[in-house]
């Protein structure tokens, strides 16, 4: 009678925690707490489970199935349309692979975003994107110890090895810097979403004070105003701005259009003409921006293509292939009635 074949033993959290000399609790932390588990033994208990071949019970059943076809991406906010648009593009061509997409909103809360990207790993993702970095220590990691591919969009992390599709916001922001100076403005306003847990926001005020910065120019304090999303803000913005101390802006930057719809409808309240006045610019390029009059001058960026290229990067990982960790696409100045040389 032949001996009855005894199949390998699948892997266990109490192994993979005895082969990092940790607790199970810890195994557990490491996982769905990266943040309260100390880097050197997070590594070392990630390091156990890849070669063990060990996952969480949610992802390890998603594994065994070989694909759930379900992918996952994390937003900042539907209230914004280049963030709409670039996950109706995700949407769209994940359908062209049989890939239904999870969307989650994080409300600019990074602990809100870092628990929807957990809750999706538990879920089986097959891939995930997350719009922007998200700064909480080691969930990133956690991400690659479940051996899911994922993408940061929108924007790109200088020195980050983590994968992304986006563009270079600092650069884009000089870009606009420099195109109003040789305008030949010389004294310039800012208006900035906040800046609290948005990488991109900060790159954009790093690429405008470099630009002026080489032309022996900086953003005086009173002219930089930090405030909420939107139109409103916008208003309320360019009233401080333009009613503090010292000479005035002529040229006011604005870290994303809707910010800078708000800035020009203020300055006709005001008395204001603008570009006659004081030139105003935006970023993104939304629909409404070539429909107001006067018409603004922006930057505008593919958010279409951005979304294509992120589920084609997720595409590939998940079919073997080589494929670009980073790829980066040039926004492009949309000149419009907005901006004008300064008044004499």
């Amino acid at each position: 009678m032949a001996a009855t074949q005894t199949l390998p033993r699948t892997a266990r959290a109490q192994d993979v925690a005895e082969a990092a000399g940790v607790s199970t609790a810890t195994v557990s932390r490491a996982f769905n707490t990266p943040a309260k588990v100390a880097p050197a033994v997070r590594d070392r208990v990630f390091a156990a489970a890849a070669i063990l071949g060990w996952l969480p019970h949610a992802a390890g059943s998603a594994l065994a199935r070989r694909r759930t076809s379900i992918a996952g991406v994390v937003i900042p906010t539907l209230g914004q349309e280049v963030f709409a648009t670039q996950v109706e593009a995700m949407q769209a061509a994940f359908a062209e692979h049989d890939i239904t997409l999870l969307i989650g909103c994080s409300n600019y809360d990074p602990d809100q975003a870092a628990q929807q990207v957990r809750t999706m790993l538990a879920r089986g993702v097959d891939a995930l994107a997350v719009l922007g970095q998200i700064p909480q220590a080691g969930l990133f990691e956690v991400v690659q110890a479940r051996r899911v591919p994922f993408v940061i969009t929108y924007g790109s992390a200088p020195g980050s090895t983590h994968p992304c599709v986006g563009f270079d916001n600092a650069t884009a922001f000089s870009e606009i810097t420099r195109y109003l100076l040789a305008l030949g403005h010389q004294i310039f306003g800012m208006i900035l979403p906040p800046t609290l847990h948005n990488e991109r926001i900060v790159a954009r005020l790093a690429g405008v004070r470099s630009a002026l910065a080489d032309e022996g120019l900086g953003l005086r304090p009173q002219h930089i105003f930090e405030g909420e999303y939107g139109i409103l803000a916008g208003r309320k913005a360019l009233r401080q701005i333009l009613g503090a101390n010292g000479p005035r802006p002529t040229a006011i930057i604005c870290g994303n259009d809707l910010l800078a719809i708000g800035a020009l409808f203020e300055a006709r309240t005001m008395g204001l003409v603008v570009p006659r006045d004081l030139s105003i610019t935006g970023f993104d390029d939304i629909s409404m921006a070539g429909e107001i009059d006067p018409a603004l001058t922006t930057m505008k960026v593919n958010n279409v293509e951005i979304g294509r290229l992120a589920v084609e990067y997720l595409v590939s990982q998940l079919c073997g292939e080589a494929a670009p960790s980073e790829v980066l696409i040039l926004p492009a100045l949309v000149e419009r009635s907005t901006t004008a040389p300064p008044p004499k």
